[in-house]
């Protein structure tokens, strides 16, 4: 069971699907053009829109909000030093501040980022750098259906080749748990071999720490050595073997806005210094409030509690077995934070240049107002000035993240009710075409359209197959 009790609640909107498809279309067919008063449950995204917890409401009314040298930073810094063991902490107002400065005071243009999988806004934040990312992935990684542990590690045979290569490497970033890869936990071993292979090379091995506390739960329910051992600690033998971090606390520091960037290096702290003071705000504050910076130590403390990342886990398993009931595959074994749902395997008749795991999304918003994510073609896939597919993704996925202590059970069933309905009859589900397409952070800001593939005859046998919109009545 839930390992608290409810005490403030807030309306959802229940709206109908004429109203969905209007404000679809309007929309651009692109969720993230969605008002929150069109969703009435929102998987887009567990970053920041988790529910606080009373001490968290408090220690926000503690915040101190002193511009330089606040007591609130004190805290904040005592928490993730604690925490991480780095020499330097930089409260910064999200994960993505934090990857900005760092990559933009370490990465020379042209040197290469490696990572396990980098992320949408990690890996335009590398090119805005001037570097050049490289994803490497285990080989375990592509099969969806194993029941491997730690399909989220990084390839450790292709990592040695690429240090001891000509290649300029600038740093090597493991991310725990892989968003990018469904979801999936790295084991410690893993980051430790790569950890002594940075080391060994000379280069700089940084954790994106979004989700360290529920990559640390995975580990002490699937790695051997690990088991008994607290998921704080586990946190933070893993902080100790990396160089740096940076951490979204938007995830795992369940707030609503807040970030981290440690090191230990000092010289790269200092030019890291630099850029946070010219661009987020003083070194003690970081562009956030001191009820912010209040509210994140307390959230650092609570998230390695093993009785909430049981239930959060537990949650996750339960959406996951719903939907195979519901007769919808997703990437096994079921990580924490989401559920990553087989849109390939679901929507055979509708091939990636059409955007298999977006016509899955979509038709989740459309037939119950569900709101979620594609990791497929559309964000993955290399794609030209015109909007076509070059090159698909490796998979077509869409990703249910589950906000922190917000949905019951009963919201998780009724997800699992609307994917049986779409199930019944994969058919109908249209594809969609690029109308707008940016060439960074394209899931973002495009728009689409509607079309069914229709086949035109010409005398008794079918001549040829065209592409035609779907016209969306309101």
């Amino acid at each position: 069971m839930e390992p608290y009790r409810i005490k403030v609640v807030e309306p959802i909107p229940i709206t109908t699907r004429d109203y969905r498809e209007r404000r679809y279309a309007e929309g651009g067919y692109n969720q993230f053009n969605l008002t929150a008063d069109d969703v009435t449950i929102d998987l887009l995204s567990d970053s920041g829109t988790g529910a606080l917890s009373a001490e968290q409401q408090a220690a926000g009314m503690r915040g101190d909000e002193t511009y330089a040298g606040a007591r609130s930073f004190s805290r904040f810094r005592d928490v993730a030093e604690e925490l991480t063991g780095y020499r330097y902490i930089f409260p910064v107002h999200q994960g993505r501040a934090a990857e900005r400065i760092l990559f933009n005071a370490l990465l020379k243009p042209g040197q290469i980022s490696i990572s396990n999988t980098h992320f949408d806004t990690t890996r335009a934040n590398v090119e805005l750098a001037g570097g050049v990312v490289r994803d490497l992935p285990c080989p375990l990684a592509a099969d969806l259906d194993s029941d491997e542990p730690f399909k989220g590690d990084i390839d450790l045979v292709a990592l040695e080749a690429a240090l001891s290569g000509p290649d300029d490497v600038g740093l090597v970033l493991m991310t725990i748990t892989n968003n990018g890869g469904g979801g999936q936990p790295v084991s410690m071993a893993n980051i430790e071999a790569a950890s002594a292979l940075c080391r060994r090379h000379g280069v700089p091995f940084i954790l994106d720490a979004a989700r360290f506390a529920e990559n640390a739960w995975l580990v002490t329910q699937r790695e051997e050595k690990y088991r008994g051992h607290s998921p704080r600690d586990v946190a933070k033998l893993a902080f100790r073997l990396a160089d740096g971090c940076v951490a979204s606390l938007k995830k795992d520091g369940i707030v609503h806005i807040g970030g981290l960037l440690g090191l230990n290096d000092e010289e790269l702290a200092k030019r890291c210094e630099l850029l946070l003071i010219a661009t987020e705000g003083f070194r003690t504050y970081g562009g956030l409030s001191g009820r912010d910076l209040d509210m994140c130590a307390q959230g650092l403390m609570e998230v390695t509690d093993p009785l909430y990342l049981r239930e959060r886990a537990d949650a996750t398993a339960y959406l996951a077995e719903c939907a195979r009931e519901a007769g919808v595959d997703s990437v096994t074994p079921t990580g924490v934070h989401a559920v990553y749902l087989n849109a390939g395997r679901l929507l055979p008749h509708i091939p990636p240049h059409r955007f298999t795991g977006h016509a899955l999304a979509s038709e989740l918003y459309l037939a119950g107002g569900i709101r979620c994510a594609e990791l497929g073609s559309l964000y993955l896939g290399e794609i030209d000035e015109s909007g076509e597919l070059i090159t698909p993704a490796p998979f077509e996925l869409v990703r249910l993240a589950i906000p922190r202590r917000v949905y019951t059970r009963s919201h998780l069933e009724y997800v699992a009710e609307t994917l049986a309905g779409i199930a019944k009859n994969p058919e109908q589900v249209p594809g969609y075409r690029l109308t707008e397409a940016p060439a960074m952070l394209r899931p973002f800001r495009c728009r689409l359209e509607q079309v069914r593939d229709v086949v035109v005859t010409a005398g008794p046998t079918p001549a040829f197959r065209r592409s035609e919109p779907r016209r969306t009545t309101p």
